[in-house]
């Protein structure tokens, strides 16, 4: 007699269990690591921005509290203007003080 060899309902239930399971668990840790990851990119581009800010001032004989944009960084001290990761926008700030992120949480 041949026998037929299939899975049963219940097998594929416990493999469907098990593969639940194991999103469950690795779904969150991603989504956590991938904030962590923008953060961080974040973070970089702010001191990014703040030594390109800080040799433009020296260069330029430029004071605590003078004014500096994008546009006095681009292209001589920065070669481009840095995006945020999560979509936030950079405020280059006076000289003396730290480039800012919209996204909160985003600090240098």
């Amino acid at each position: 007699m041949k026998r037929n060899r299939a899975f049963t309902l219940v097998e594929i239930m416990i493999v469907v269990l098990i593969i639940g399971i194991l999103l469950a668990i690795a779904v969150p840790n991603f989504i956590k690591a991938r904030e962590s990851s923008r953060t961080k990119t974040c973070i970089a581009n702010l001191k990014q921005i703040d030594s390109a800010k800080e040799q433009w001032a020296m260069e330029n004989k430029k004071t605590t509290g003078d004014t500096c944009a994008f546009g006095d960084l681009v292209p001589d001290y920065m070669k481009a203007q840095p995006s945020c990761p999560s979509g936030g926008t950079y405020t280059v700030g006076a000289v003396g003080t730290t480039p800012s992120c919209s996204i909160s949480g985003h600090t240098l």
